[in-house]
C-alpha cells in the first residue's frame, strides 16, 4: 500500500501553499534610444543599444 495522509488538509493550509503559484506580469522598461519596450538589463532587440551604447549593429544583420 502507498502512504496516505492521516488528516485532510484544510482549505486554508492548501490555499496558503498555492499562494505563490500565480503568474506574474513580465517587467518591461522603455529603451532610452528608440523607446521600444524591452526586458531590463538586456540589449534592445529593436535598435541594439544598451546603456546608451550600440552593442549590436542592426544594419549588418539586415543585409
Amino acid at each position: 500500500m502507498v502512504p496516505l495522509p492521516k488528516r485532510k488538509l484544510s482549505k486554508g493550509r492548501r490555499d496558503r501553499r498555492r499562494a505563490h503559484d500565480a503568474l506574474q506580469a513580465i517587467n518591461l522598461v522603455q529603451c532610452s534610444n528608440c523607446g521600444e519596450m524591452r526586458l531590463p538589463h538586456t540589449v534592445c532587440d529593436n535598435c541594439g543599444f544598451y546603456q546608451g551604447r550600440e552593442i549590436i549593429s542592426k544594419e549588418s544583420k539586415k543585409k
